[in-house]
């Protein structure tokens, strides 16, 4: 408990021992650590940021290190009970890569060296004149001669110095490399290795660090270990309770509401198509501390890189909500930095997730969706100023203004907004029809809008181009190109968009929006009640 009483919950706490010397509430996750201590040896586990990967590991050097007192109540505990070795220390290295920045030549040579400096001033003779991977091979040898036990090799976030040189070739390859030497290690050594554990954002399946260890066994998409990071769904009742109470009362809705909205909000994340989804960790701790639903796991970084390759792909941004997005189990797997598929690295990220199976006889395809609204909101969000550049960074409170408009039945002030828009859209270099950057707009538009009003992009013959209703109003509109506001007007009447509000209190409005295609700007817009 903290000074007010409440519970202390360990937002952005990443150490095993600290969090719980210091008395923050832990989820047990022990039971997952003492499977894979009976299964392989060498394992692969690729999640989302902020996921937590980094307190798995730390769990996991703290149970090699036999740090018995801090597992005192926790399954593991119960599980090696009887075996007389359990609690008896391994020499574990601990390999963080989260912390340099990593785009100078050298940087990566760096860490790695300042790593074997620390467990070299360990298990004695400082080697910096030779090559990382001789002095790698040394200091396991000499570990394993100290000790008499083998050795356990913790990898955290090895994707990073990768993932930050995307836009370096020459550098990536660079690090790919130094990897390669460096990580051959445990293949030709593998009977000094009593376990391995690699965690990474990504697997880049270019990387000889897999190619190389085929021996690795990738956990990523499991059934088994679906729930290894991340908070269950059962998790959450049974370690949140007091949270979850505090919550509903602050928000002014019953348990069963506020348990509705949390899924909703942070639920969804998917990595096996027979799992449950699971919570995201951080998002959902911030929320009980604030007692509000924000966007927390998105506030602390925007995917630039992804939404930057999707514009240059000319990915159909529309697919995400349409029921088109589709892919193997095996295709998800592999994410090789140099493919034009962004599907891997979006599923990989967090940023898709499994929503539904197909099955055809052996054949299975995984339907691909946003996890929540924490997402879906913040990545659409992301993406608005690339299509709009006058929207900059505030696409949030452009989309918000536009709302109050709609709210207000602010016609005149809502037609400005929109014109204003469509005309940032910039001259594209992309081997693309301009007509798709307009139709995405559209798209982004009315989706951001869904968080704040029921708001609905149509295409289908027969329906309108989008429906937006609020408490007052439906607004019924038609987009069209190269023609009049009075022929989209006039469309909205031959589809019979309206029928269905005809015994509606609210006041129904049709917007007709005419877009040139040749000056690139919205030209016409007329409403009619």
């Amino acid at each position: 408990m903290n000074g007010n009483g409440l519970r202390k919950l360990p937002i952005g706490v990443q150490g095993f021992q600290s969090l719980r010397g210091d008395g923050f509430l832990y989820v047990d996750k022990t039971a997952y650590i003492y499977k894979l201590t009976q299964g392989s040896r060498q394992y692969f586990l690729f999640r989302p940021r902020r996921f937590g990967k980094s307190l798995l590991l730390s769990t996991m050097r703290a149970f090699f290190e036999g740090k018995k007192e801090l597992f005192k109540g926790l399954a593991i505990e119960r599980l090696v009970e009887g075996d007389a070795d359990a609690w008896k220390p391994y020499p574990v290295f601990y390999f963080d890569f989260n912390q340099a920045n990593y785009q100078r030549e050298t940087a990566l040579y760096e860490v790695l060296g300042a790593i074997l400096r620390e467990y070299e001033a360990v298990y004695g003779a400082s080697e910096d004149g030779c090559p990382l991977e001789e002095r790698f091979r040394n200091l396991i040898k000499r570990a394993v001669d100290r000790t008499g036990r083998r050795v356990v090799i913790l990898v955290d976030e090895y994707d990073k110095p990768l993932l930050e040189v995307m836009k370096d070739p020459i550098l990536e390859e660079h690090n790919k490399a130094v990897f390669k030497g460096f990580f051959s290690t445990l293949k030709s050594y593998d009977d000094y290795i009593r376990f391995v554990y690699i965690t990474g954002v990504t697997k880049f399946s270019k990387v000889s660090i897999f190619s190389d260890l085929n021996q690795l066994y990738d956990i990523s998409m499991v059934a088994d270990y679906a729930g290894i990071c991340g908070i269950t769904g059962q998790e959450l009742l049974d370690n949140f309770g007091p949270e979850i109470d505090r919550l509903a009362v602050q928000q002014e809705l019953s348990k069963d509401e506020c348990l509705a909205r949390l899924k909703e909000k942070y639920d969804g994340y998917r990595f096996h198509q027979s799992s449950e989804g699971v919570y995201n960790p951080f998002s959902l701790l911030n929320c009980f501390a604030n007692m509000e639903f924000g966007d927390y796991w998105f506030e602390t970084g925007t995917p630039t890189f992804l939404v930057r390759r999707l514009c240059e792909m000319g990915f159909d941004i529309r697919s995400f909500s349409d029921s088109t997005l589709y892919a193997t189990p095996k295709r998800l797997m592999d994410y090789r930095g140099d493919s034009t598929d962004p599907l891997p690295l979006l599923y990989q990220t967090g940023y898709l997730t499994i929503t539904g199976v197909r099955k055809s006889g052996i054949n299975v395809r995984l339907a691909l969706g946003f996890p929540n609204e924490e997402v879906k909101y913040g990545f659409l969000d992301s993406l608005m100023p690339e299509y709009a550049p006058a929207v900059r960074m505030e696409s949030g409170k452009d989309i918000q203004s536009i709302t109050e408009y709609i709210e207000n039945g602010e016609t005149e002030k809502l037609a400005s907004a929109f014109k204003a828009l469509y005309a940032s859209i910039p001259y594209t270099t992309k081997d693309v029809p301009f007509e798709h950057d307009f139709q995405t707009v559209i798209y982004l538009v009315f989706t951001l809008l869904g968080q704040y009003v029921h708001a609905e992009v149509h295409s289908a013959e027969g329906r309108a181009d989008c429906i937006v209703e609020t408490d007052a109003y439906v607004y019924i509109f038609e987009f069209k190109r190269d023609c009049t506001a009075d022929e989209a007007l006039s469309q909205i009447e031959e589809k019979g968009c309206a029928a269905p509000y005809a015994a509606d209190s609210r006041r129904l409005v049709r917007v007709g929006v005419s877009f040139d295609s040749e000056k690139r700007i919205l030209k016409d817009w007329k409403t009619v009640e």
